[in-house]
């Protein structure tokens, strides 16, 4: 198993949540940071030994001092960092005649640029532990044209990208980096189109396992990454979407 804390972004609800609860419950040491800093929620199913390995922090990812901040803390209070989650995101609609620059932009500093930040900033703390894991939240997304969600698109293939060019930099100093890229997880981000008619014919249609997935479905791989630490699995996409991004 991975020494050292393993940080989560956009650890307080949905997919983070479920993957900070899933590591602590493999007994890992967790840091979850998220604009609020609450604790991830349904913390009370890890039970009391779980949630006590499960540290809760107020950080903005697009902020880049604060996040550079948060780690120093992390580092200070648990002895070392050993694995960083890049979860936090955000989609903004619209298509590319109508879509403002500015709203472009928006979502590449949370889902790109935040990411390759906090890999950056993260490396020293690995290198100093000896041995790291960095896993990307991407999307199967990032390989298809998707109405409405060009920047989203733009900014999950810019995650793939940069997970095989950290991986083949950082390889020879034992750092790992691998983008998982979920397909339709039912969320409360889009449960209403998921549980609608329209939505449930979608992703039934098109998904093997006719359904969408699980928050706790990529937390169990995630985490499943960290209790086996592979070191010889580096710099791929993993997709987890029933399917659907192959499917006719």
């Amino acid at each position: 198993m991975l020494q050292g804390t393993v940080i989560v972004t956009g650890a307080s609800r949905g997919i983070g949540a479920s993957i900070a609860l899933e590591l602590a419950r493999r007994g890992l040491t967790v840091a979850g940071l998220s604009r609020s800093g609450a604790a991830p929620e349904g913390m009370e199913a890890a039970g009391a030994e779980g949630a006590g390995r499960v540290l809760s922090l107020a950080c903005d990812v697009a902020q880049e001092d604060a996040m550079r901040e948060a780690f120093a803390h992390i580092r200070r209070e648990t002895g070392s960092i050993g694995g960083l989650v890049n979860n936090a995101g955000i989609h903004r609609e619209g298509r590319a005649e109508s879509l403002s620059t500015a709203d472009f932009e928006a979502v590449l500093q949370v889902n790109t640029t935040a990411v390759f930040a906090a890999c950056r900033d993260v490396m020293p703390h690995m290198a100093e532990n000896k041995r790291g894991i960095i896993v990307n939240i991407g999307s199967f997304f990032d390989r298809l044209g998707v109405r409405g969600s060009i920047a989203y698109c733009a900014s999950k293939a810019a995650v793939a990208a940069m997970t095989r060019c950290m991986a083949a930099e950082w390889g020879r100093r034992d750092v790992s980096v691998l983008n998982i890229a979920p397909g339709y997880i039912l969320t409360d981000i889009n449960r209403d189109f998921l549980e609608s008619e329209a939505g449930r014919a979608q992703v039934n249609a098109r998904s093997f396992v006719r359904r969408p997935g699980e928050p706790h479905e990529i937390a169990r791989l995630v985490a499943a990454l960290y209790s086996e630490d592979i070191p010889f699995l580096t710099g791929e996409t993993i997709y987890v979407d029933g399917g659907h991004g192959i499917s006719l």
